[in-house]
């Protein structure tokens, strides 16, 4: 009897996951599209450039744009419940806490510094939080973005604490990348297309309108 309860019960499990929509599963081959590593001085991995800032501020501007990237993550990518982005991303919250917040108050004291008052520090730093989430805007691009944000969220999960700036170095140069035009790669002579862009100019005033980068205003005229 018992060897027939389970049985069942394997039986109506099978049925049951067996049943689960398409839209659940996640099936792409992406390019390789990996990076060097960058010490937050690099054109384009920032969302925007921190003049006069020391290593240890570069190191935390690398940490803020990795955790944007993720809480991006979190958001755009639930339509593949596989990829696990918003429980992942709220993991990393909980076990890298204390290198998360220290990261913060590093970048808080860099605009501080380098702005004439307090006050103007503190708008500095919250435009540019905005500036940050929206530099990862994957609009074209989700699901190479998806993947790659999905397998860096894993990394991360697994680094030490105090080695998320270590994740972030390795893999900031990847994640810019990932958010290039690219298709599916399995089978390149159906779906795979690949749109050379430049590198993003985030440090150029012209190509942002209210916090949105936006690469066509700064982009030389023909």
């Amino acid at each position: 009897m018992l060897v027939s309860r389970l049985m069942c019960a394997a039986a109506g499990a099978a049925a049951l996951f067996g049943a689960a929509p398409a839209s659940a599963q996640f099936y792409f081959k992406g390019p390789d599209i990996a990076g060097p590593r960058v010490t937050g001085e690099e054109p384009g991995i920032l969302a925007q450039a921190l003049p006069g800032a020391n290593p240890s501020e570069l190191r935390a501007a690398m940490v803020w744009n990795l955790r944007a990237a993720l809480n991006v993550a979190a958001l755009q990518c639930q339509f593949a419940k596989t990829l696990l982005t918003l429980p992942n991303y709220n993991t990393i919250l909980h076990d890298h806490a204390a290198e998360l917040n220290s990261s913060y108050a590093t970048l808080t004291k860099y605009f501080v510094r380098t702005s004439k008052t307090p006050k103007a520090g503190q708008m500095a730093l919250d435009q540019y939080g905005t500036r940050v989430y929206s530099s990862f805007s994957a609009v074209h691009a989700q699901l190479t973005f998806c993947a790659t944000a999905d397998d860096i969220a894993g990394e991360v999960i697994f680094a030490p604490r105090g080695q998320f700036g270590e994740v972030a170095a390795e893999r900031l140069r990847t994640l810019r990348n990932s958010l290039t035009k690219w298709g599916e790669y399995q089978f390149p002579g159906y779906h795979f297309y690949y749109v050379p862009v430049a590198a993003p100019v985030f440090g150029n005033e012209k190509c942002w309108r209210k916090d949105i980068y936006t690469p066509s205003r700064c982009q030389p005229k023909r």
